[in-house]
């Protein structure tokens, strides 16, 4: 497996993690509050949104570029 490609999985998985995580809690927080079973709902719909995106970041992320940018070689 290339480097590039596992590196690519590994920003995706934390990127997931990180944005579904706050994302979820910040939204049932606000549109639930702080009921007896939050920490339950905020768990099933976090791990619904991570399996969603994670597939989204790996499509709409960034891709390898196939020729590198090279510096203009003036000199002043």
């Amino acid at each position: 497996m290339d480097t590039h490609f596992k590196r690519k999985i590994a920003f995706a998985l934390s990127m997931g993690i990180v944005t579904t995580g706050l994302i979820s809690f910040t939204l049932l927080a606000l549109n639930l509050g702080f009921s007896s079973g939050f920490v339950l709902t905020w768990l099933r719909s976090w791990s619904i949104a991570y399996l969603i995106v994670i597939p989204a970041i790996l499509l709409v992320g960034p891709r390898r570029p196939r020729c590198p940018l090279k510096r203009p070689s003036w000199s002043y």
